[in-house]
């Protein structure tokens, strides 16, 4: 790769990789092409890569140059994506490509988010092919993560429907930084998302992301009033940058009224990295603060994260407090929602998508090699399809 000194953007130079044929641009006045899959519309001349490095123009036409390559494959909790009402106790096989489009100073995976180098991707899979693999380990889902599945869209969406043809579900976790077009398409076949709330100012998204926080508002608000995809969103909280009281009230007041009080909220704790080393990591004392400052908001399933903290991280019923779902890290130590999803006690609906019993995949993660797509699977796909069927969903 070299840069076109024009115009500082990187260049298409190497004509080895596969470059398959990109959605979402038009052709401007001036003969650039515009890519319209994000709010950045990165204006391309031929050769040129978009901010996400991963979008090119290559003639007359956009690609997408990461398409059937992966930084890697493997079996997590699907707890730790997070989703904390989504299947609890169930692998989820996760994957991401290389690029992002922002570019956040605090990135905690800067390694394949900030790649500029194809060697990065290591494997190779077509979507049939991952659709197989998470069949036969007994995956419930595919989460498109690591980076941001928008940014890969065409192949996120041919895995996406790949699953769902054998009855495995779709999990997007996303910084929700899309345009309407992309997002309806993106979304059409995901069946639950974590979205990356990274502040609450336009402050802290353009100077330490470069980006807005007005089109990641839209998205929420359109996943939750638009669509049937269970929703679920994550605050990374960085000392003395977004983990004020004043903004995490902001933040869960906007989240109540906007989104509803059943929307789990999960704050995360930061820690050194990528551009960001000078700054302390978060203290288990002010996760603690910020989850107590949103349930005082009304949020009804507010979680810590990346730390040890129980108490933090179970669910309890909004209706008498019974708890419904303890938790120690990714491990589920309790379970006491009945078949349909409601409280033991009261009979009061936890909000999400559940089976009559919690998975038990536990904590540990599992690296998984795609092979060639030969259709042979240790189950049927039948047979996935009617555990799908099983869960309920609430709320």
């Amino acid at each position: 790769m070299k840069d076109n000194p024009s115009s500082g953007r990187p260049t298409m130079t190497d004509l080895d990789h596969e470059r398959h044929p990109a959605r979402h641009w038009h052709v401007l006045p001036d003969g650039r092409i515009q890519c319209d899959v994000c709010p950045r519309f990165c204006k391309l001349h031929d050769g040129q890569r978009g901010l996400c490095f991963v979008r090119a123009r290559d003639g007359d036409r956009l690609v997408l140059t990461t398409y059937g390559r992966s930084s890697g494959f493997c079996i997590d909790p699907i707890e730790k994506k997070p989703l904390a009402h989504f299947l609890p106790g169930t692998p989820v096989l996760s994957f991401g490509t290389a690029g992002c489009n922002l570019t956040c100073k605090f990135c905690q995976n800067w390694d394949i988010s900030k790649a500029r180098a194809f060697d990065r991707l290591m494997d190779r899979a077509d979507p049939e092919a991952i659709a197989e693999a998470a069949l036969r380990t007994g995956c419930r889902s595919v989460a498109y993560t690591y980076n941001d599945p928008v940014i890969f869209l065409e192949y996120a969406v041919d895995v996406a429907r790949a699953c769902r043809a054998r009855g495995i579900k779709n999990v997007a976790v996303t910084a929700g930084y899309v345009c309407a077009e992309a997002r309806n398409e993106l979304f059409e076949l995901m069946d639950a998302a974590n979205v990356d709330l990274k502040a609450f100012t336009e402050g802290f998204y353009h100077r330490l992301c470069t980006a807005s926080l007005e089109p990641v508002k839209e998205t929420l608000v359109w996943l939750k009033h638009e669509t049937g995809v269970w929703l679920e969103l994550t605050t990374l909280l960085i000392p003395d940058e977004n983990d004020g009281d004043a903004e995490i009230e902001d933040l869960s007041r906007w989240v109540k009224e906007a989104l509803g009080p059943d929307v789990p909220l999960h704050f995360t704790a930061f820690h050194p990295d990528w551009k960001m080393l000078d700054k302390a990591p978060t203290s288990k004392t002010t996760l603690q603060r910020a989850r107590a400052i949103a349930r005082r908001q009304g949020l009804r399933y507010v979680y810590t994260g990346n730390i040890r903290d129980p108490e933090g991280q179970s669910t309890r019923c909004h209706g008498c407090g019974t708890l419904l779902i303890g938790r120690d890290w990714h491990e589920i130590t309790s379970w006491t929602l009945d078949a349909a999803g409601r409280c033991r006690a009261c009979g009061e609906a936890c909000a999400g998508v559940f089976e009559p019993r919690p998975g038990d995949w536990g904590s540990r993660r599992q690296p998984v090699t795609i092979q060639r797509h030969r259709g042979a699977t240790a189950r049927s796909a039948s047979s996935a399809s009617a555990a799908s069927a099983g869960a309920t969903a609430t709320g």
